[in-house]
Formats: C-alpha cells, structure tokens, sequence
C-alpha cells in the first residue's frame, strides 16, 4: 500500500521552512506522495453542508493560511527528487481548463513526471458565486474540463467542442512527462462522482470520513460506518464501469484515512491501494520525531 501525505499546503505549512522540513522528511522516511487541497476563498456565513463533518462546517481553518496547490507543489518539485506530487482536490469546475493543463504539463516536465491531479466539482456554493461562476452547473463543467485537458495533453494541435468550454485547433506546449497525460483521480462520494471516475478517470478518490482534530493537527477519522460507504461506492464503481465496458481494475482507488495500521489494513482489504494521511505534528522538532514513528509503524509495517 502507497501512504501519502495531505494537507501539505495548509496552516504552517504554508510558510517554507516548515514546509520545507514535511516534504523533505516525507521524501526521506519513504512516503509515496504528497497532497495539496483547495479553497481559492472561504466566505464568511457560509451556509453550504461542509460534507465531512458531523458539524457542516470546516473546524478552526477560517483565518488559516490555505496556500495555492500547485505553486506548493512547484515549490516542493524543486526540492525533491523521487516524491510523487498530487491534489486532493483541485475544485476544477472554478479554473479554465486550458491554464490547468498548461500549469500541470509544466509541473509534470519539471518534477520529472512526478505528477497527479485530483480534481472534485466543489462543495462551497458561496465560493462558486464568489467567483461569479454557476453553481449548478458545476458538474457538467468538471466533465467538460477533464476531456478538455486530455485534448490538451494528447493532441497538436488540440479541440474541444463543448457546452461549456469550446476552442481549437489550438496548440498547447509543454505536453507531460507521462505518456498519456497526467493521471486524473476523480475526487467525491456522489454517485455523479462515481459516474465520473468511470468514464473519464484513472484513479477515484472517495472521500468516506470525517475530518476530525487530534489536538496537533487535521486527522481523519474511519469508523465502520465509513467502511461501509466505501464498500457500497466500490460496488457502485464496478456497476458503472460494466455499463461502459471497462475494467474496474483500471482505476485506481485512492481515500484519507488515519495512520492507524489496523485502519490502513482494512481499507487494503477492500481494495484501496492509496491511502493518504495527516501530518503528525505542526512544530520543526515533533514533526521530524512524528514521521520517523510513522516510517517505522506504518510504511515499514504496511508493505
């Protein structure tokens, strides 16, 4: 099993020396990849459902730093040689894809084909009409993005003719390292997601948790419950794969979870191959201290 960490670009690891102590530490300590997450704004008085808490809402993240996930990203390529660099998630509905595929081809060539996007259509309404952007038309403009972004990545020159995004011939340079394009693993836990991730994805990242605090940092919680609902979207991926006539093996299968080596096991029995976890501590000196644990606990145990 891959263990990753997220959260990457979030409250002190916004600034670089800290950042630059958790992405060099996870390089060395053997984890697989590392996973930035997005929210170009948060608005104040939001009333959307924060789907991964009991409470609706994002626990004391309102005044911290969330950095943009790819500059983060950038920043950490240039200081690593091996670890795999990944979102989780874009909210792709709320960026053109032509700057998405420029800005992660460039990404791709730079870290050496070390790149992954995980993309999610977007929870926030308010943040949807900050940007002045049609919140119920967000899926359809996920869909459309990621077939754009392939036409980008594969041809020259490239087209796209949609409802919501329409251009070419065009030619868009420099194309990924990886043959094929930069893998896109499909964000959510909606049956609209699972559809996606059959038709258009190369992994799926369900999201089947709570996002809790352990005091030290963001920790995510899987219970027996989420397991549940891990196995029933697992199921329904399948389903939809058939319908196409694709292999579900294809996919992927990326999740959050804690780093519980039990946990870990269990989600490896059912079929997850990635499992990415939080940093274990917000400070230099326990930070350093808490991957070396993890290294020994759970890459070293998990195999």
């Amino acid at each position: 099993m891959k263990i990753g960490l997220i959260f990457v670009n979030a409250g002190p690891f916004a600034e670089p020396a800290l950042f630059k102590e958790l992405v060099t530490g996870a390089e060395s300590h053997g984890f697989e990849s590392i996973w930035s997450v997005e929210h170009v704004v948060l608005p104040d008085g939001y009333q959307s459902p924060y789907p991964y808490t009991s409470s609706g809402k994002i626990a004391g993240i309102t005044d911290s730093p969330l950095a943009d996930p790819l500059i983060h990203l950038a920043f950490a390529a240039s200081i690593t040689s091996r670890i795999k660099l990944g979102t989780a998630v874009m909210i792709l509905p709320q960026r053109s894809p032509l700057y998405v595929a420029k800005e992660v081809a460039s990404l791709d060539r730079l870290s050496g084909g070390r790149m992954m996007l995980g993309i999610g259509s977007g929870w926030l309404a308010e943040e949807f009409a900050a940007l002045g952007l049609d919140w119920s038309k967000r899926g359809a403009m996920t869909d459309e993005s990621i077939q754009s972004m392939r036409a980008l990545w594969r041809d020259n020159p490239s087209s796209f003719h949609g409802k919501h995004f329409n251009f070419g011939p065009v030619r868009s340079h420099p194309k990924p390292v990886q043959p094929g394009g930069v893998p896109i693993l499909v964000g959510g836990h909606s049956p609209a997601a699972v559809r996606r991730a059959a038709r258009y994805g190369d992994g799926f990242f369900p999201a089947v948790g709570e996002l809790g605090s352990s005091g030290k940092g963001m920790s995510w919680q899987v219970d027996a419950a989420a397991m549940g609902r891990l196995r029933d979207l697992l199921k329904l991926l399948k389903t939809e794969c058939e319908k196409i006539g694709r292999n579900p093996k294809e996919l992927e299968i990326s999740c959050i979870g804690p780093a519980d080596l039990d946990t870990l096991k269990a989600l490896r029995d059912e079929g997850v191959s990635r499992v990415v976890v939080g940093p274990p501590a917000m400070e230099a000196e326990a930070l350093k201290r808490g991957l070396d644990k993890m290294a020994k606990e759970i890459i070293g145990a998990i195999g």
